[in-house]
């Protein structure tokens, strides 16, 4: 029953709490606050959300995260690597920030949730084992190379587009920093240096939380933050005017579709409720998906229209002597005419308007109070097109979350129950994404600040999430001139301690498959990104492949004595083989994939040795075996008796003798032939030699290979 109880409600073992551990627990949860606030909202950007997003995803899952997992001092919420790949999934789905995205986002979040659920309850938590750490490994540096670089254009101040190859976006970065915003720069230049002085000298300090404050507060006194609005027929240069009207003729169509689609749906819904049927509810069904498509083909345009008209920089001309202001590409000004002295770009279009950005971007307004509680906006298209996405995120982030859990475990020698964390975490993202949230997992800085303030317990992370709450509900007209580049900043801190080479150099030491692995996939990461789904899968798939290219081909052993009486392998040790008796050690499970082998390999020792009348073979390294080994087996058998050779195994283990005695292979192989190890089975075979031999101990005598003068020392 109390195991039950601690399953069902897990935070019930933390009563009662004690005076002590409350303080501990309750400074624990502010100094994580402190780290959080900031970090969240740097993630929620990087997962090509609004910021205070990241104050969503911050509040409920790491509170529901501490009640219902194992982890006394996990630290759920926004996570680089999480985040990173819910932006790569979704860009190709919906702009970045709109409204669709925002709630695909928050759909993932609820898919992300519910795999983990149905793992923990189910205790399928060794699924994740199929990620292999060399797999985790290179995924991870090259996602952190990838998260630092995504965030050059907020630090220089430049636009960055968002195309299939992430490196080409990189590179148009690189080819704007002529056009840097030198006030963003100098932020964010700031921001490092104040985080990277208190690391070194003041570590105790949240250098996060006071680069943050001291940036804003900059920010806030020099008006950091420039904005204004202009028309379409304000720009002046020909082949811009026509991509904004462009742009709004498209808008347009995509509105107009939009209503059929919504006409047409409704009729729909009416003929179905009439329970009507025909080839009038084909036509419409398929009109329908007529209209989709438009709308898709017409909102990915537009897309991309928006892109090229985020990279162009304008200087503007006010407006005077009732002539309204225009705006001409950089450079390109009439001369002898003035410039209001600001360099543009337009950031959003819409309906032959648009919003002007002249200084440093700021995160701006945010909505103070909780977030609207409510399920996610999901139809089987969107869950469709998500659902690979959210498997690959699900196990990411877990795999994330248990091993930060299990690394303090070690130190703290609590006990983390794998399924257990994965309910955990699931609840937290179902629960998070009722509240607004992306998905999110455990975080690696902040489970260690947290275990060094001393945290006793999961209220902790509760203290942590209330303090979240306060700022969403009094606090958040303090974050509107916080600078994006210090937010860039901050990632960058942050997954600067994800890369290391030194973990990919040591799997390629510990074998090199492994090693083989991890390259491949920090490769592929980087060449599929955006599409780090694709990188990690392709990584996963080799290894698996690595591994049972290693089983087909385990390693086989023929043996003979060594000086100390052990039986060795012969090509190692240079050890000479009997003529009357072959040894041989099979060094792997025996299923499908490999029965061929170990055929190939026993009738290759006995085509070498043809005058052994005898045949063992030692069995200690045959963990498993399957329907197809149990058959090859049987035949090897059959075929060796016909050539008047027996066969021995020694060594056999319980699940193999099992499956030999349901298949009926035991009996037939006969139990006088089956041995516990292979002494016992040599002098039996030296026995029988014997009996039917009375002179072989001559001829086995010029065999000797050392050891005592017994039997037991011929081969």
């Amino acid at each position: 029953m109390n195991k039950r109880i601690d399953r069902l409600l897990p935070f019930v073992s933390w009563w009662p709490l004690r005076g002590e551990a409350i303080r501990a627990d309750l400074i624990a949860g502010i100094t994580v606050a402190l780290v959080l606030i900031p970090q969240s909202m740097a993630y929620a950007q990087l997962a090509g959300l609004p910021a205070y997003y990241g104050l969503y995803a911050a509040f409920l899952p790491g509170i529901i995260a501490a009640l219902w997992g194992s982890s006394a001092q996990l630290a759920t919420g926004p996570v680089a690597v999480v985040s990173l790949l819910t932006a790569s999934t979704l860009a190709p789905l919906a702009a970045s920030g709109t409204s669709q995205f925002i709630a695909l986002a928050i759909l993932m979040a609820l898919m992300v949730g519910i795999i983990q659920l149905l793992l923990g309850v189910f205790k399928l938590g060794v699924v994740v084992n199929f990620l292999s750490h060399p797999v985790i490994v290179g995924f991870t540096n090259a996602a952190a190379i990838i998260i630092g670089l995504s965030q050059l254009n907020k630090l220089f101040g430049v636009s960055m587009g968002r195309s299939e190859h992430f490196i080409n976006d990189i590179w148009g970065v690189l080819q704007q920093v002529g056009d840097t915003h030198f006030p963003t720069l100098l932020m964010g230049i700031s921001a490092f240096a104040v985080m990277l002085g208190l690391k070194r000298f003041a570590p105790k300090l949240p250098g996060v939380l006071i680069a943050v404050t001291l940036t804003t507060l900059v920010s806030w006194s020099i008006g950091f933050e420039h904005n204004s609005k202009g028309k379409t027929e304000e720009i002046m240069d020909a082949e811009v005017k026509t991509l904004a009207n462009e742009f709004s003729r498209i808008e347009s169509m995509a509105d107009e579709l939009n209503g059929k689609l919504g006409a047409k749906s409704a009729e729909l819904k009416q003929h179905l409720k009439n329970h009507e049927e025909g080839s009038q509810l084909a036509a419409m069904n398929y009109e329908i998906e007529l209209l989709k498509l438009e709308l898709k083909d017409a909102e990915g345009e537009n897309r991309k229209i928006a892109r090229s008209l985020r990279k162009f920089i304008f200087e503007r001309m006010p407006s005077a002597d009732g002539q309204s202001a225009r705006l001409y590409l950089a450079g390109q000004i009439p001369s002898g005419e003035k410039s209001d002295g600001y360099r543009w770009r337009i950031k959003k279009v819409s309906k032959g308007k648009f919003d002007l950005v002249g200084g440093g971007e700021v995160v701006g307004y945010i909505p103070a109070g909780l977030p609207r509680f409510d399920l996610p906006v999901f139809n089987w298209e969107m869950i469709s097109a998500l659902i690979s996405s959210a498997l690959v995120i699900s196990l990411v982030g877990f795999m994330e979350a248990i091993s930060i859990a299990k690394a303090m475990a070690a130190k703290t020698r609590d006990r983390i129950d794998p399924n257990q964390e994965l309910i955990g975490q699931g609840l937290a993202n179902i629960v998070g994404s009722l509240g607004q949230s992306f998905p999110a997992s455990g975080s690696f800085s902040r489970s260690a600040v947290n275990l060094n303030a001393g945290a006793r317990t999961g209220m902790s992370s509760v203290f942590a999430g209330l303090i979240v709450l306060v700022t969403l509900l009094f606090l958040t007209p303090l974050l509107y001139h916080l600078p994006q580049a210090v937010l860039a900043a901050v990632i960058m801190m942050a997954v600067i301690g994800l890369i290391n080479f030194k973990a990919i150099r040591h799997a390629w030491r510990t074998h090199k498959h492994d090693g083989i692995a991890a390259v491949v996939t920090f490769a592929a990461t980087l060449a599929f990104a955006p599409h780090l789904d694709n990188g990690i899968l392709a990584g996963a798939g080799l290894a698996i492949l690595l591994y049972l290219y290693r089983t087909m081909t385990p390693r086989v052993a023929i043996l003979g004595r060594y000086h100390d009486g052990t039986l060795r392998d012969v090509k190692v040790h240079n050890l000479p083989v009997s003529e009357n008796i072959i040894a041989i050690r099979y060094d792997g499970s025996l299923y499908f994939a490999n029965v061929s082998y170990f055929e190939d390999a026993i009738l290759e020792a006995v085509s070498n040795n043809p005058q052994a009348k005898h045949l063992l073979i030692v069995a200690n390294g045959i963990n498993q075996l399957d329907a197809s080994g149990d058959e090859v087996i049987h035949h090897v058998v059959e075929r060796l008796r016909a050539n008047d050779i027996r066969v021995f195994f020694s060594g056999l283990k319980k699940q193999v003798v099992d499956v030999m005695r349901h298949s009926g292979l035991f009996d037939y192989i006969g139990h006088e032939n089956i041995f516990a190890d292979e002494d016992k089975a040599l002098d039996s075979i030296y026995s029988e030699v014997l009996k039917v031999d009375p002179d072989a101990p001559c001829r086995l005598l010029k065999q000797r290979i050392g050891g005592d003068d017994g039997v037991r020392t011929w081969l």
